[in-house]
């Protein structure tokens, strides 16, 4: 079954001389439980792409089904329903609260849903320990290396308990070492959970964890 179905995507910013399309007429299906890459140089479409699946973004043609649902004709509060509970978001700069505790910044999703603060901790803790930094917990961010706070923001994706996970160069930021064990990371979440994860990348190292890569060019899929 297909998690995420687009058809005829296009994206234009900008009008006139000004005008830019960075998404022409996208057609891509991708199954539950599969491992992508998207790769491809700099100004070719993939982030773009990405944004549009975790609805950040929205195109000015073409209709994107997530589990069967058209996301582009849902209202704003219902988008953001949808986001937190069917999509978990792992970005290359991490988009942490670096003057928070690691706890807090995990937490931070829950904060949305109708659970006590005890639970909240208690479930926050969990995924910590999953990471393997139940210890950092009360560490500042500020103070962590960079493959800790990638595994922070790995965390407070997880902690969503969303089937759908985009990561935009999650590796970026990282030394060979650590983007290799983030990697591994997000390939156990992906076998052993069934997760779906979808990865923008430019390094071949990285799309090779993946079942499948998908190339582009210029706003196409080659």
């Amino acid at each position: 079954m297909n998690i995420i179905e687009l058809r005829d995507i296009k994206k234009i910013y900008g009008s006139g001389s000004a005008e830019t399309v960075a998404l022409k007429n996208i057609n891509l299906s991708i199954k539950k439980g599969e491992m992508i890459a998207i790769m491809g140089p700099s100004g070719c479409g993939k982030s773009t792409l990405l944004n549009i699946m975790g609805g950040i973004d929205v195109p000015n043609n073409g209709t994107y089904f997530l589990n069967g649902q058209e996301i582009n004709k849902v209202n704003f509060n219902k988008l953001a329903k949808i986001r937190n509970k069917n999509i978990s978001f792992i970005f290359q700069e991490f988009a942490l609260l670096k003057e928070f505790s690691v706890l807090d910044n995990v937490i931070l999703p829950l904060n949305f849903r109708k659970i006590t603060s005890k639970e909240k901790k208690l479930t926050a803790l969990k995924y910590l320990e999953k990471l393997q930094i139940q210890d950092l917990a009360n560490k500042k961010v500020m103070n962590l290396s960079g493959g800790q706070q990638q595994r922070v923001a790995i965390a407070r994706s997880l902690i969503q308990e969303s089937e759908l996970i985009l990561a935009d160069e999650p590796t970026g930021a990282l030394d060979q070492e650590n983007g290799e064990n983030i990697m591994n990371i997000l390939k156990k979440l992906n076998k052993d959970e069934g997760k779906t994860i979808i990865i923008v990348t430019h390094d071949i190292n990285i799309a090779k964890y993946c079942d499948k890569i998908i190339n582009m060019r210029d706003g196409v899929i080659i």
